[in-house]
């Protein structure tokens, strides 16, 4: 906001006398004496700007800032280039609201439409919305794309996100919609408990690729199964992944979503995120939110527009399947920045170092007594369990202002690796475990 100033009184006085007001309490007359505050707020004084920067230092000198992060679980440290956090700072777009009005809107709902191509890309699907509050989100609306008359059951595996099954579980509490939970093996979906469960009223199953436990899901086999009873399948996928996985869409996915905080967003605290959405062309009109389409202007130019407002609940209100009725337009803005930023491949780049990281730190932690939970391909997050306790690691790993992976229980914990990782980190991280063990 750095160009702006508050009106000066001359400033005032001339839009009063524009509107045929003598002065600003002429402007509430229509209140009761008796109801207006007859003294000053009890409010302390404004500030300098010396001693606002200094309390405000003094606030930050509470945070405590870790130097390595091998924690994932939703929320990611990854490297943000300076040109994403530069551009995205920009007032323009600090400060860009509802593109409603498109023909004052153009530069915006380009922003958005630069967004949903590169998650059509990301992704291998025919559109993409404006996005949603977050990964969590996008589940429970894609699970309601999925539902209709005949089929009203909705298969949840075990390895999702514990925050995905709740939001799914808050979105359905109310409504006809039945909820199973598909049985895991090894941190996998099972297949055989998929079969036993899918039915003639099976709407679709869920599936967080990699899932909870960081686990690599075989998507195209559980695809097929689930399209051979009808039912329809729903892809979470970290967008980190898409650098070097299958996409969704070649997996036999018809609807995919996720979390797009690794794109270009800080860790923050745990929001604002920005959950993403993207399907085949068949179910375009069940994908809920704002769409920006591609046109032509009376000139024969390119423009852009909000599209297929019809599907909307401000529009259609008793026909509308969702009440999302707006988006992460800043978030999405930042993840569309960092996407061209990066290109092809420096998502690879990204993608590949993680993983390699991550198993390389995973080498290191069983050679001095650790045990992987699960057996399998992993991406970049995998569970350990023993020889510490948990909450032995996290305490040694803090003190050396390193932040472990997440518990999981007395002796597990949920271990992840960015590209920001370095292998001196790694190193230094088994050597003070090593010293706890001794």
């Amino acid at each position: 906001m750095a160009s702006y100033t508050v009106n000066t009184l001359a400033q005032q006085q001339e839009m009063l006398e524009k509107i045929g007001a003598e002065s600003l309490d002429s402007l509430f007359t229509a209140v009761p004496d008796s109801l207006k505050l007859q003294r000053p707020l009890n409010l302390p004084l404004g500030k300098s700007e010396f001693a606002v920067a200094k309390k405000m230092k003094e606030l930050a000198s509470l945070n405590e800032v870790f130097s390595v992060i091998l924690r994932g679980a939703g929320s990611e440290k990854h490297y943000i280039p300076s040109v994403v956090r530069q551009l995205s700072g920009r007032e323009e777009f600090v400060t860009a609201y509802t593109p409603y009005q498109s023909e004052l809107s153009q530069g915006i709902l380009q922003t958005i439409f630069e967004f949903q191509t590169g998650i059509c890309e990301l992704t291998g699907m025919d559109a993409s919305n404006a996005s949603v509050y977050d990964g969590a989100s996008a589940v429970a609306e894609a699970v309601n794309m999925t539902i209709d008359r005949k089929r009203t059951v909705v298969l949840l595996p075990d390895n999702l996100h514990p925050h995905t099954l709740t939001t799914v579980k808050t979105y359905t509490h109310w409504s006809n919609i039945e909820l199973k939970t598909v049985k895991t093996l090894n941190g996998r979906i099972d297949v055989a408990s998929l079969k036993e469960l899918l039915s003639e009223t099976s709407a679709c199953l869920v599936i967080q690729n990699p899932n909870f436990f960081g686990l690599i899901e075989n998507v195209s086999e559980l695809s097929a199964v689930v399209h051979a009873a009808g039912a329809k399948v729903i892809v979470s996928s970290n967008p980190m992944t898409l650098g070097v996985l299958k996409s969704p869409r070649e997996a036999g996915a018809d609807i995919a979503v996720g979390e797009a905080q690794p794109l270009g967003m800080t860790m923050a605290f745990g929001g604002p995120y920005l959950g993403y959405m993207a399907t085949v062309s068949e179910l375009v009109r069940r994908l809920p939110g704002r769409i920006v389409g591609q046109s032509l202007d009376l000139d024969g130019k390119r423009a852009f527009t909000l599209t297929l407002q019809a599907r909307e609940q401000h529009i259609r209100r008793e026909k509308a399947s969702s009440s999302i009725c707006s988006n992460q337009a800043h978030c999405a803005l930042i993840a569309g920045m960092y996407l061209a930023a990066m290109g092809p491949g420096g998502l690879r780049e990204v993608a590949v170092q993680s993983s390699s990281k991550a198993h390389y730190l995973a080498e290191q932690l069983i050679s001095i007594g650790f045990k992987l939970r699960y057996e399998g391909p992993f991406f970049h997050e995998f569970v350990t369990d023993g020889p510490l306790t948990s909450v032995t690691v996290e305490n040694a790993l803090h003190k050396r202002g390193i932040l472990s992976g997440l518990p999981l229980g007395e002796n597990g914990m949920l271990w992840c690796c960015t590209e920001t990782v370095s292998k001196h980190d790694i190193d230094r991280t088994i050597l003070i475990l090593k010293e706890v063990l001794a």
